[in-house]
């Protein structure tokens, strides 16, 4: 049986802390902001209704235990939500949980309308966790992969401490541009020795 360390645990207190604090600060800067928002993987965890509440909040999960408006695989087209429905897409540390990620920020582009914004988050350094089955990991240059279609407007770092460039955790709020079709050769990366 696997044992969870302090360190495991002490990381996943700072990388949802910094999740915390990251939609906190996102309430407050799009308090102007309002329309439809989706929430997937919404759980029983501080969330976007907490902090976003000039939105008209829905939820999306691929169960029911939570009772979300919709139950679905969002790595798939799903036809019973209309494209560009949402202003907003909330969906905090969910993704690494998915078997197709890409397939997951192409949902996400139908569903969003053009210029609608996209808050996200994912964990680096933390252990394998649950809900199972917990795939993937990604980096900054990884999230610039996924995100190429979106304008990045903010990427949260959240550093490891004593190990740079071995983060604990990423938030990111991004644009939808649904005019942009980045090539792999358009694709530009923070140098880092």
């Amino acid at each position: 049986m696997a044992m969870v360390s302090a360190m495991d645990i002490d990381f996943f207190r700072l990388g949802r802390e910094h999740l915390t604090g990251f939609l906190q600060r996102m309430g407050e800067k799009l308090a102007g902001e309002a329309g439809r928002l989706l929430e997937i993987g919404p759980q029983e965890h501080f969330g976007a209704r907490h902090c976003l509440r000039n939105y008209e909040v829905e939820t999306f999960d691929v169960v029911d235990t939570y009772k979300p408006n919709y139950v679905g695989d969002i790595t798939k087209t799903n036809e019973f939500i209309p494209a560009d429905r949402y202003d907003c897409v909330v969906c905090m540390d969910v993704i690494e949980h998915t078997l197709d990620p890409f397939g997951l920020i192409r949902e996400v582009r139908r569903i969003l309308r053009h210029e609608g914004l996209l808050l996200i988050s994912a964990p680096l350094n933390a252990r394998i966790h649950g809900p199972i089955p917990d795939c993937w990991r990604f980096t900054e240059h990884g999230f610039k992969v996924l995100l190429r279609d979106f304008e990045i407007l903010e990427l949260d770092i959240l550093q490891t401490p004593g190990r740079d460039l071995f983060p604990i955790h990423y938030n990111l709020l991004a644009k939808n541009d649904k005019n942009k079709r980045a090539l792999d050769s358009e694709l530009q990366f923070r140098f880092i020795n």
